[in-house]
């Protein structure tokens, strides 16, 4: 396989239920297109950005043997009484949009925002919504647009 078809998938699993129901979507969707990935795990959807900022580090600095053609963010906010659910989900998209845009990074956002557990896992779940196949199949799909502009002459 590769190395520009291996995906690294970060996912917060705060809310176990959904984050499984998310990983799965993703996984399924991976293998169907025989794409080969690692996953990790953090603590919050917050976390994300940084994990992959991590592994985006550590690629460029040579310590790592492994090279991802794209990340996988999955994780889930959910509206709480203080306007805590406002700032993690600006920052959090924030902080994807510049790690994509900045570095090139091919991405599938997978956090879901929304106002209750049972929205969430309408969208998580895979015989519904099935956001976690929709952030990998917009992973593979920026994949190949990198590759597409690669092979554009300058």
């Amino acid at each position: 396989m590769s190395k520009h078809r291996h995906i690294l998938i970060v996912e917060s699993p705060y809310y176990a239920e959904i984050a499984a129901q998310l990983l799965k979507g993703a996984t399924n969707t991976l293998d169907e297109a025989g794409v080969t990935y690692d996953q990790v795990s953090v603590p919050g959807a917050f976390e994300i950005p940084a994990a992959i900022q991590f592994a985006l580090r550590a690629l460029e600095a040579k310590t790592t043997d492994t090279d991802y053609g794209g990340f996988i963010a999955l994780g889930t906010v959910i509206r709480g009484e203080t306007d805590h659910y406002d700032h993690i989900c600006r920052e959090v998209s924030r902080a994807l949009m510049d790690i994509t845009v900045e570095q090139s990074v091919a991405l599938g956002f997978g956090i879901l925002t929304c106002e209750n557990q049972g929205q969430a896992m309408a969208r998580a779940d895979v015989t519904q919504g099935n956001k976690g196949r929709d952030a990998a199949l917009a992973c593979l799909r920026m994949m190949a647009l990198k590759k597409e502009f690669r092979l554009v002459p300058r």
